[in-house]
């Protein structure tokens, strides 16, 4: 029971005071409290939630571990920080190395209430580990990107999509919390038949095909020189786009491209404030969204943001909408926390993310009301408009994933904050050391 729920199943519905009922994991039943009073069995444990109960965020689009590089090759645009900065410290990154930014980010993420990411990383199974000690859940489609050039005669890629086969038959489904897909980085740093083979494999797995697309205005100017044509329509024509697709970014698409993401049914991870950060341009959210195209929101790494505050997305991607469009009316408070919410399980093909609805995970937040961020509260469409204008994380005081409690009055459960900050620390000077 909690003061209010707002269950992101339709957007701008709330129940106050609210209800929600979970067994196993999922949820049951969810509605206002007198609809749910006296309807449990013997031996069910009523918990009160001070404030408001809402669904865990979900973030579409992270790099989690590169809390590693926070603060580095800063006011440098996006491929001059990777090519200069990120890509030489991580060519020297250890599966322990990632095992601690993980993990130092699931603490970040979860105190945050973002109990769901979609990550695109190296040394997979060290990612897996600290994801499953958080005890948070995470889409984690390995990334195909070669750091080093290398000779390897067989094409580099293939060896790297096997790989993450092997780690999909091992690790798909663990902990009821760990989902895997493929990641090949981007059509400017994967080879044409090194996408489609990627694609092949994870539409053979009915997996997440996740890869950045059209991130900054001149990135595929070679791309589009040797086939011809965007990568969009590329990729469309070579089948790519066939099965589970997630492209984040999304920024410099032409019409005939919005087009082919709502023909294709192409998902986007809208990241706003990276967007914004490296000065890669504004996405055309209304454009997509009036298309139909599934869109969720995601934070990028924390190297390029530089934080995982999925709160501050919701609110920006309101912000720039509505000067794209020059419209204020353009992506109302609802449709914004829809975004990071039930919108963005959507996009990740997980309809059972994000949500307070019978059968969905019992990933679920507890925000306190107790602050002037929601005085007034004159009725409960202010409610939606005061999470989004107003609040903010910091007032996200319990989590809980798959009903397991993981943050109790804002500290995290699972992890050693303390410890995990002094690995990260000691870490991110050995790379920078390295690479420097």
């Amino acid at each position: 029971m909690a003061d209010a729920v707002v269950p992101c199943d339709v957007p701008g519905t709330v129940f106050r005071p609210g209800a929600v009922d979970v067994s196993e994991g999922r949820v049951m039943r969810v509605g206002p409290v007198s609809s749910l009073r006296g309807s449990t069995g013997e031996g069910v444990r009523e918990i009160a939630v001070e404030g408001a109960l809402l669904p865990g965020l979900v973030n579409t689009h992270c790099h989690s571990p590169m809390t590693l590089f926070r603060g580095t090759g800063e006011n440098l645009p996006l491929l001059r920080w990777l090519r200069e900065v990120l890509w030489p410290r991580e060519a020297h990154l250890t599966d322990e190395d990632v095992y601690w930014g993980m993990t130092l980010a699931a603490e970040e993420l979860l105190c945050f209430g973002v109990t769901t990411t979609c990550e695109m990383y190296f040394a997979q199974d060290a990612l897996a580990d600290a994801v499953v000690a958080a005890g948070s859940r995470a889409l984690i489609t390995p990334a195909v990107l070669q750091l080093t050039e290398t000779d390897q005669g067989a094409p580099w890629w293939s060896e790297a999509i096997a790989s993450i086969g092997d780690f999909s038959d091992r690790r798909d489904g663990e902990a009821g919390r760990i989902e895997v897909g493929f990641g090949p980085h981007a059509a400017y740093t994967v080879p044409l038949p090194g996408l489609i083979e990627a694609a092949e494999e994870a539409q053979r797995r009915n997996a997440l095909f996740h890869l950045h697309l059209a991130e900054t205005e001149r990135e595929d100017d070679a791309f589009v020189a040797e086939h011809g044509g965007t990568v969009t329509e590329v990729l469309a024509d070579n089948g790519v786009f066939d099965g589970r697709v997630l492209a984040a970014h999304s920024i410099w698409l032409s019409e005939r491209d919005l087009d082919i993401y709502a023909d294709r049914d192409v998902a986007v991870a809208h990241c706003p404030q990276s967007n914004a950060k490296l000065a890669s341009g504004m996405a055309p959210l209304m454009g997509l969204m009036s298309r139909g195209v599934r869109v969720g929101l995601g934070t990028d790494g924390p190297a390029s943001n530089n934080d995982l505050d999925l709160w501050e997305e919701i609110r920006l991607a309101a912000m720039m909408a509505r000067l794209r469009e020059g419209d204020a009316a353009a992506l109302p408070a609802a449709a914004a926390l829809d975004l990071a919410t039930r919108g963005a399980g959507l996009s990740l093909g997980r309809p059972d993310l994000g949500v307070l609805a019978p059968g969905s995970r019992a990933d679920m937040i507890a925000v306190s009301l107790d602050d002037p961020a929601f005085v007034p509260l004159l009725d409960d469409s202010m409610l939606v408009e005061h999470l989004v204008w107003s609040a903010s994380s910091r007032l996200v005081t319990d989590v809980w994933v798959g009903g397991v409690p993981v943050v109790s009055d804002r500290h995290c459960l699972t992890v050693d904050g303390a410890h995990a900050r002094s690995e990260v620390e000691s870490r991110a000077r050995r790379l920078a050391s390295v690479s420097s």
